[in-house]
């Protein structure tokens, strides 16, 4: 995202400042720095209305008024019933019908120079004194219908089921009752055209050499967990409403967070979900700052180490001449668990950098198989696969296959035990999905089994020289740099487990080394 964001940053450096940024015409565009029309202490108006219009002009109307505050100074931090600027609303109101059938309904902001009145045809209205923010306060979410496949029941609540009934998810409106109305208190200087992406979609110009302070209508701590269905049964909304001054560079940190970045939106980026937002969240509410800045370091480890332990592999397989001591079912099992996750991120709307990521690993676990088996295509057309000579001729298959031969012994059963548990207490989209989702689960669970068959080929073998060192000892590192992230961000369970358990594997191999070392084998014969 910083790369992203820097990149556009440049391209939008080197061309020209676009003469229609803000609320200008060519004809009046004004490039020289621009000053802030409100100075600091002005004497302030607040005006908040509800309305079910996206255009607002009911201003005579007083049922629309939500909330209004006389004499706010502007740019002050110190004063207000807390001495921190801040002044707070609570608000209780009946919803129509329409709202109740997924209707939209805005909140509009105005703030203006004392004396000034927001409506436009009032005597008392003057245009560079008033500035005005709207904001749609529903969330939409898409509702995804599942249920247990063997009773049909299903945890969703009785209300929305109608609604889920297409093959398509249902669009659902959600409430959420906290808002915050930010008044951005900022004198820079900003030049018409060059203010950098995304806060030149908040800062609007006059044409005169002036500029409309920003209001920013702050949503960004509200966790996804705590929106609320809103349908016929709910019949009235509470809003909770808190005006407060706020500094640039916490208005540039929750811009960047909270508006659409196009490089982001070309990459996927827009279909984060909503745990993964407030797993962020939880992580800047409740964690350490310093453990944060370490976290954001030690991540920047791991993209370099998974680099490397990418880029070992594929030297490691690329040069390898011989197969001896090492697993070639486990390479073919690679591939199938490559397919699964393919199928299981595809299923679940996954971001599509993750889905090219898995593209990409699937890719080169299929290249693995040209390495260790020869791959032959047909005439008919038709692939031939078979043994390479340094595999088929060595024990190296046997000790393969006998590894293979025990461990289905411990797997089949689980996987038919983890089968029959899903099916009877988890809900499912539909059978397709409750395929993927047990066998990715069992992988997420009980994957750190097919590390075995290498294992026991060490052993067999009493020899470790075969293995891919440099990749194994990057993947370990990434392994500890998993469990600090366990540890500070909120995650499933089974992520969790995951976690512990490639770290049991990885001390298992550390053990396997220790004992099959030319010293301990030397121990061995001396005893």
């Amino acid at each position: 995202m910083i790369i992203f964001y820097f990149i556009s940053n440049l391209f939008k450096s080197g061309s020209k400042p676009n003469a229609n940024n803000g609320t200008t015409s060519p004809a009046t565009t004004n490039y020289k720095p621009s000053t802030n029309l409100f100075p600091h202490g002005q004497l302030l108006s607040l005006y908040v209305y509800l309305s079910e219009k996206e255009n607002f002009t009911e201003f005579d109307n007083s049922s629309y008024l939500v909330w209004k505050y006389n004499k706010l100074r502007y740019g002050s931090w110190e004063d207000g019933p807390n001495a921190d600027g801040t002044r707070s609303k609570s608000h209780s109101f009946n919803i129509s019908e329409n709202v109740q059938n997924n209707g939209s309904l805005y909140l509009h902001v105005y703030i203006c120079k004392h004396g000034i009145s927001p409506d436009p045809n009032s005597r008392h209205y003057q245009s560079l004194g008033v500035i005005h923010q709207m904001k749609s306060i529903y969330r939409k979410k898409r509702l995804h219908k599942a249920s247990n496949l063997i009773t049909g029941k299903t945890e969703v609540h009785a209300d929305l089921l109608p609604k889920t009934e297409n093959e398509k998810p249902e669009i659902i409106s959600y409430w959420h009752p906290n808002l915050t109305i930010n008044l951005l208190d900022d004198h820079t200087s900003w030049v018409e055209g060059s203010v950098p992406a995304p806060l030149n979609q908040f800062v609007k110009f006059d044409g005169q050499g002036h500029y409309f302070p920003v209001i920013f209508l702050n949503d960004y701590w509200n966790l996804n967990s705590d929106y609320m269905p809103v349908n016929s049964s709910v019949e009235t909304l509470h809003l909770n409403l808190i005006y407060g001054p706020l500094s640039l560079i916490k208005w540039q940190f929750f811009a960047s967070q909270t508006t659409q970045n196009p490089w982001t939106a070309l990459m996927g980026g827009d279909q984060q979900t909503d745990d993964e937002k407030d797993s962020m969240k939880q992580m800047l509410l409740e964690t350490n700052p310093y453990l944060i800045g370490l976290t954001i370091c030690v991540s920047l480890l791991h993209s370099v180490f998974e680099f490397l332990a990418f880029k070992n592999d594929i030297q490691f397989w690329n040069s390898r001449k011989s197969l001896e001591g090492l697993s070639v079912r486990s390479v073919f099992f690679g591939v199938v668990q490559s397919v699964i996750v393919l199928l299981y991120v595809l299923d679940n709307d996954t971001n599509t950098m993750i889905i090219i990521s898995c593209l990409v690993g699937l890719g080169i676990d299929a290249w693995k198989i040209t390495k260790v088996m020869k791959v032959e295509l047909r005439s008919i057309p038709r692939i031939s696969i078979q043994d390479r000579a340094t595999y088929e001729e060595s024990p190296t298959k046997e000790y393969d296959r006998m590894a293979f031969k025990y461990l289905s012994w411990a797997l089949f059963p689980m996987f038919a035990c983890y089968t029959v548990y899903s099916l009877l207490y988890h809900e499912h989209k539909g059978w397709y999905s409750f395929c993927l989702g047990i066998c990715y689960g069992f992988l997420l669970m009980f994957g750190f089994i097919m590390m075995t068959p290498q294992l026991f080929i060490n052993y067999k073998m009493k020899s470790i020289a075969h293995l891919p060192w440099r990749m194994l000892t990057y993947k370990a590192l990434n392994t500890f740099i998993d469990d600090i992230f366990a540890f500070i961000i909120k995650m499933p369970t089974l992520y969790r487990i995951g976690c512990l358990r490639d770290d049991l594997a990885r001390q298992s191999g550390q053990n396997d080394e220790e004992s099959s070392s030319p010293t301990a084998i030397e121990n061995k014969k001396d005893k």
